[in-house]
């Protein structure tokens, strides 16, 4: 088993850190999004759920926006657009499965 504690975790500002990631199962990411900043609108190959650990944030799709405090969780389908923007200090986990989606580069970073 490995754990990690999300609330203590040493993320940088706008370096996301993969918790663990396996072939052919999942990719596990935490992100320290700072208050007025954004995940550009962007779509992954991927399942992506994104969990709002604390801050508050607001999700972005087909033009609509969903206001998403700590606790929230979203999942898009594969290639859905999506932006995030942080209206505090956020701590997010974006879980992406199967990974690597079909089409990925399997040298993906984040």
């Amino acid at each position: 088993m490995e754990t990690w504690d999300l609330a203590n975790l040493d993320v940088a500002p706008r370096q996301p850190q993969v918790l663990r990631s396996d072939d052919g199962a999942a990719r596990a990411i935490a992100i320290n999004l700072p208050a007025g900043e954004k995940l550009q609108e962007h779509r992954v190959y991927e399942h992506a759920w994104v969990h709002v650990h604390h801050g508050h944030v607001e999700i972005t799709q087909n033009g609509a926006t969903t206001d998403a405090p700590a606790g929230f969780l979203a999942h898009f389908d594969p290639h859905e657009d999506h932006e995030v923007a942080a209206l505090q200090d956020s701590r997010l986990l974006l879980l992406l499965a199967p990974w690597p989606g079909e089409g990925r580069d399997k040298d993906f970073n984040a």
